[in-house]
């Protein structure tokens, strides 16, 4: 089973015991996390049911394993020709979660209340 789940702006596919990096999110190595907005559940060799925009009822937890910053990547800005070139570096923090449950239960629905039927005219004769 899988599901597409979205988190910090982003989507990511995971399947059980799949390890991600995603954007940082609270929480200490060892902690559990759920993430509700599942956008889509899917199964090998049925149909996917999609949500409209979130499956209802469905879940997907996980484990944070660390709280790290993810690889450099370089900026820079430069203008030909007028000796301007600034050079800057940036690392986003970023969350590695093992994901340890996907949950596909639907909220319970409730029967719908029974509407009262009017009494029949023979038994007011």
């Amino acid at each position: 089973m899988y599901a597409v789940i979205r988190t910090g702006g982003k989507q990511y596919r995971v399947a059980k015991d799949d390890v991600i990096a995603i954007e940082r999110v609270d929480g200490q190595a060892g902690d559990k996390i759920k993430f509700d907005e599942v956008l889509m559940l899917g199964e090998d060799g049925k149909a996917p049911s999609i949500g409209e925009p979130i499956v209802k009822g469905a879940s997907v937890t996980a484990e944070v394993l660390e709280q790290g910053r993810a690889d450099k990547i370089t900026v820079i800005k430069f203008r030909r020709r007028k000796n301007y070139h600034r050079t800057k570096g940036h690392r986003q923090h970023e969350t590695v979660l093992k994901i340890t449950n996907i949950s596909a239960k639907a909220a319970a629905k409730k029967a719908a209340p029974k509407a009262e039927t009017a009494p029949s005219d023979e038994a007011a004769s």
